[in-house]
């Protein structure tokens, strides 16, 4: 998302003496000289001064303390696995050892680590758990919330680096997100669900990169074939939601098809950002001339003005100058049918639609794929 200054924050404080300002600004350029995020900080900064200007509730500050320490800390350690792709598994905590769908989260696990990407949980029991056993240590991140009541992580990731405890639900839930370039759901309970439709809402309303979101369930599982239904029944046919959002997400039966389907998203897409009003997509291999012609017509509804334009890396990027050897398809996307972005994106991922494709011996890229 665009850096935009508070203006209104910078003109209270110089109200009461440009001074506090310049100060911030010298310290800030102390601790991280050329820094291009100084702005940032200072606001950041200037924020926290409004706060203690107007004092009016010690719980208020100790919220923004807490909150502001676990996004930091979270942001510090995960640095470190920065270079890595990572998928974000939600499942029951209840499911025994025993059930088809526990087999089923370990194989997922494994599945993916071979793939080259690693898994991400919740840190508990069950699916969790599974998942991670699937994985192993090196290649699980487990995000654990700490309850009033006795709480241990899994043993896959307990007591290890790769384990961060979360005060805060809405902190451990923006780091699910955040990190995820895909995201597996199994059959769950109301903490699934709420994950499921809060993810779906993120990336319906834009608010989240689009990511692939797979449904998985045991062959011959009705769960989310039964939660599809009512969407479709309930919400789509009542027009809640547009009929393209429930190309959102996949519902799969087998482990294989949930790990294709992740991997096919990032055969050509490489990731997107907004860049001014255009939104922009990365990716690894250029468009034919044919495809791109027909994309002008077959997707025409998903641009406010213009058409799709595809170039090469020309500086305008300037903070992410490393992804310079990537293609730009860019274009004036209308911000709310992503589910059409989704078909799109579908599209150019047909090796078929490249040019001078050679599908056979394509690599699927091992960098860090979500940009924002």
């Amino acid at each position: 998302m665009p850096y935009q200054p508070n203006d209104l924050l910078s003109r209270h404080f110089q109200e009461s003496g440009p001074d506090l300002i310049s100060q911030v600004e010298e310290q800030l350029n102390r601790v991280s000289p050329n820094s291009p995020n100084i702005p940032i900080y200072r606001d950041m900064i200037l924020t926290v001064l409004r706060m203690a200007q107007e004092d009016h509730n010690r719980w208020n500050a100790k919220i923004t303390l807490q909150a502001l320490r676990e996004l930091e800390q979270a942001f510090r350690v995960l640095e470190q696995f920065k270079g890595r792709r990572k998928v974000t598994v939600f499942g029951s905590a209840r499911t025994p050892v025993e059930h088809p769908l526990y087999a089923m989260a370990r194989e997922l696990g494994a599945a993916l680590t071979r793939s080259g990407m690693m898994v991400i949980t919740g840190a508990g029991g069950g699916i969790m758990a599974a998942a991670h056993e699937g994985a192993g240590r090196d290649h699980s991140l487990g995000f654990n919330i700490t309850l009033p009541f006795e709480q241990h992580a899994n043993p896959t990731v307990d007591g290890t680096g790769n384990l961060l405890p979360f005060h805060f639900f809405f902190t451990r839930k923006l780091f699910f997100v955040k990190e995820a370039d895909a995201l597996v759901l199994c059959p769950g309970g109301f903490g699934t669900l709420d994950e499921a439709l809060e993810v779906l809402t993120l990336i319906q309303t834009g608010k989240s990169p689009l990511v692939p979101v797979v449904l998985l369930d045991a062959p011959g599982g009705t769960f989310w074939q039964g939660a599809m239904d009512f969407i479709r029944q309930q919400l789509e046919s009542n027009r809640y939601i547009l009929p393209t959002d429930m190309k959102l997400m996949r519902l799969v039966y087998t482990v294989e098809e949930a790990v294709e389907q992740i991997n096919q998203f990032y055969s050509n897409f490489h990731s997107s950002r907004w860049l001014k009003r255009q939104f922009v997509i990365r990716m690894h291999h250029k468009l034919s001339d044919q495809a791109l012609e027909h994309m002008q017509e077959a997707f025409a509804d998903l641009c406010l003005s213009d058409q799709f334009h595809q170039h090469a890396y020309s500086g305008e990027e300037q903070d992410e100058a490393q992804y310079s050897h990537l293609v730009r398809l860019a274009f004036a996307f209308n911000a709310r049918t992503h589910g059409r972005l989704r078909e799109l994106i579908d599209y150019i991922n047909l090796p078929e639609n490249w040019a001078h494709s050679k599908p056979q011996t394509a690599q699927r890229s091992r960098e860090p794929s979500k940009v924002i």
